[in-house]
């Protein structure tokens, strides 16, 4: 069996001096032509977050924040795996692996892992390949399948022959997938399950509507970064490795995009979190890895075998893409979903209060149940 090797996040000092050089040379574009974000990320809020980033912004405090977390890696199919591993106290813990997606990291749960142990669970959140402190790889097949399947295995090796998995995003995907293996996982909670309108469907209530309206926004104004990405992600892997700046805007105007901001990401996140986030990927020179990602997988949203095991849902108002409970019904077998009253895409990053007391309530009687 492969070892399990404790990690620690331990940046030199010269990738933040390089950073910061970078940030001071930065070759600006002038301003949009328009008074809001309708052309992108404005050049005003880049500039001030970019000076912010260079002159203000800790990073070894935040280093040391994420660094509170027990992490580790293991080489499975090859590849080295990233994940925090973070125990509970309880006897009887249940263990939960957490999965992110782009352009998230597990960055997004430092505000849901300890309130999850407190609740009984063992929390395990892997960075997924090409992401993080996960390697890269080098041939393709990396895809959502081949990712729950490493998924499964990291369980496994941790000594769990049961749990359950957690998702949104690409994670929603991964834990779909998993779901769909059965086996030792148990049950599933999505934040971004995938539904479609039934085949040949005419009427449709309100809610649909509104869902529909959401896909022809997302597919008009939303997803150019996915084409991008899903088509030729080796060609923008060059700007987003190179540039700190354009790495950063690529990544912050889909938290302005996604998250429920009232018309400023700040107004969701905090700007030492984004920049947490956006360091994860800058320092581990992510850009293209991530980004291959959807070259590999991007049809594996919404396709496949309905899920079999208990699944749960927590909606929430600003998500990308809305599906109405009716649309995923036939999809995965659900028994349990709740209505968020506020948050968006990034469900633990935003409302951590929410998300751990759906996600702890979901799985407290799922595992019961079973």
């Amino acid at each position: 069996m492969a070892a399990v090797t404790p990690f620690r996040i331990d940046v030199p000092d010269s990738d933040l001096e390089d950073l910061q050089a970078r940030l001071r040379r930065t070759r600006w574009p002038e301003a949009e032509c328009v008074d809001d974000w309708s052309q992108g990320i404005p050049l005003s809020y880049t500039r001030e977050l970019a000076q912010y980033w260079a002159d203000e912004y800790d990073w070894r405090t935040r280093e040391a924040a994420l660094n509170r977390f027990d992490q580790y890696t293991t080489e499975i199919d090859g590849l080295d795996i990233h994940f925090i591993h973070q125990r509970s106290s309880a006897p009887d813990a249940f263990p939960l692996v957490i999965t992110h997606g782009w352009p998230g990291s597990v960055v997004e749960f430092h505000k849901v892992i300890e309130p999850l142990t407190e609740r009984g669970f063992d929390v395990i959140c892997p960075s997924l390949p090409g992401y993080g402190f996960s390697g890269k790889p080098t041939r393709t097949g990396w895809g959502v399948e081949r990712i729950a399947q490493a998924w499964d295995t990291l369980m496994r090796r941790l000594g769990y022959d049961r749990y359950g998995a957690q998702g949104g995003d690409w994670g929603s995907a991964v834990t779909t997938q998993l779901g769909r293996l059965g086996g030792a996982c148990a049950a599933i909670h999505l934040n971004m399950p995938m539904g479609a309108p039934p085949d040949g469907a005419t009427e449709f209530t309100d809610e649909e509507l509104a869902a529909i309206e959401r896909i022809e926004y997302y597919r008009k104004w939303d997803n150019a970064y996915a084409k991008q990405q899903s088509t030729r992600p080796q060609t923008l892997g060059y700007a987003l490795v190179d540039s700190p700046v354009g790495q950063l805007a690529w990544i912050v105007e889909k938290f302005w995009s996604w998250t429920d901001c009232d018309g400023h990401p700040e107004n969701a996140l905090h700007r030492d979190e984004l920049l947490d986030n956006v360091m994860l990927y800058w320092l581990t020179a992510s850009g293209a890895s991530s980004a291959r990602l959807y070259w590999e997988s991007f049809n594996s949203f919404g396709g496949g075998e309905p899920v079999r095991v208990p699944t749960g849902v927590a909606s929430f108002p600003r998500e990308i893409l809305r599906s109405p409970r009716s649309w995923c019904e036939s999809r995965y077998h659900i028994t349990h979903w709740t209505t968020m009253p506020r948050g968006g895409h990034f469900a633990a990053f935003e409302q951590p209060d929410l998300f751990v007391s759906d996600v702890a309530d979901f799985f407290t009687a799922a595992r019961n149940d079973g």
